[in-house]
């Protein structure tokens, strides 16, 4: 099996026209699509129509080609898109497709491996609790086995978070009492599902109450967001397998703020890459393919101690600040501006910080 990765700058968000293109030349198969995770210009918020412009230009690029209507594509592939790209970040898209076969014996060296799956449908009752939370570490152990790789193969698991639509029996004094059916909650609870699969956390330390409670428990290789409406979670897991060919790998590590560089650079080093003064040359910078990172801005209000004002500036979303401050610390370190950055990151690294993760050519 191989990897294979595409990466696409866009003008607007329904440019898909790269994407045409490789598939008509036959760069592409698109049913080897396994899937499409961008970043458009909007304002990453509830109103920013920016997503899903995006995903209905790919689906309806790709529902000729697999021979099904455009609302049927994301059945088949993982469609996810982050609005958002402040300051230097460009606005892009990247395509992951898997060819080839099992392989008969394993290869003396990793290389990227990825599969998705999904989640069983959740109830409104079950978000942002602990079914949520078991149920992701299932999909994300079977997924492993899939792969045949070990927790600490894994350095990166895309979630996209399910929020079912309310039963219409539901009282109102239940919803308000008892539901979690809502982004951070699902964004929390699959983090911590992540977490659970990996060994990052035990079972034993988790509970409903410890949902976005207890800051100590976290993934530093989930990635997670979350869709209104959406029955059943959605995720990619990204691995290096020792039974996958290819010329790709991934790495990852954990900002313990939005200014920590030097976990960046721990990153890059794991990749054989060495920036120089503080940004990696040309030849390097083209060796990077995928960057993926999430941040908040600290909602203590402090960083290293010092007073940020995130979230008093009225002018200017928290949300926006926070991926403008670490899009442009990975694009300078990278040299590099297509970086895909989330905010809202409840058990996706430590609080205020977040994980990293890169994809780039191996070095040997």
């Amino acid at each position: 099996m191989r990897t294979s990765v595409y990466r696409f700058f866009t003008t607007d968000p329904a440019d898909v026209s790269g994407l045409a293109r490789a598939i008509a030349e036959g760069t592409i198969d698109p049913r080897s699509i396994v899937a499409i995770i961008g970043k458009t210009e909007g304002n990453g918020g509830m109103n920013d129509f920016t997503r899903a412009l995006a995903m209905m230009a790919v689906s309806q690029v790709l529902a000729t080609h697999l021979d099904c209507s455009p609302e049927l594509v994301e059945e088949r592939v993982v469609l996810s898109f982050s609005g958002g790209s402040e300051g230097v970040a460009a606005p892009h898209i990247l395509v992951f497709a898997v060819s080839g076969r099992a392989a008969e014996q394993a290869y003396p060296i990793k290389r990227l491996a990825l599969a998705s799956a999904h989640t069983r449908p959740f109830s409104a009752q079950e978000v942002g609790r602990m079914a949520m939370v078991r149920e992701t570490a299932r999909a994300v152990t079977w997924l492993m086995h899939t792969l045949q790789v070990e927790p600490e193969d894994v350095h990166l698991v895309q979630i996209k978070g399910a929020i079912p639509a309310l039963d219409s029996t539901t009282t109102e004094n239940v919803r308000a009492e008892h539901l979690r059916c809502d982004m951070a909650w699902s964004r929390g609870a699959s983090a911590l599902g992540v977490a659970l699969a990996l060994g990052e956390v035990a079972e034993s330390e988790l509970s409903d109450d410890a949902i976005n409670r207890d800051w100590s428990l976290y993934s530093s290789r989930a990635s997670v967001s979350a869709k209104p409406l959406l029955q059943r979670s959605e995720m990619v897991l990204f691995a290096n397998s020792c039974w996958w060919d290819g010329d790709l790998v991934i790495a990852h590590g954990v900002m313990q703020d939005i200014i920590d560089v030097p976990a960046i650079h721990a990153v890059l080093n794991q990749l054989g890459l060495q920036p120089v003064n503080g940004q990696l040359a040309t030849a390097d910078a083209e060796k990077v393919l995928a960057v993926f990172a999430k941040s908040d801005a600290d909602p203590r209000g402090h960083i290293r101690h010092r007073r940020h004002t995130m979230w008093t500036d009225a002018d200017i979303s928290d949300m926006r600040y926070s991926r403008c401050v670490v899009s442009a610390l990975l694009a300078g370190v990278t040299g590099e501006t297509g970086v895909y950055v989330s905010t809202r990151a409840e058990h996706q690294g430590p609080q205020g910080g977040g994980p990293v993760a890169v994809i780039g050519y191996a070095s040997s």
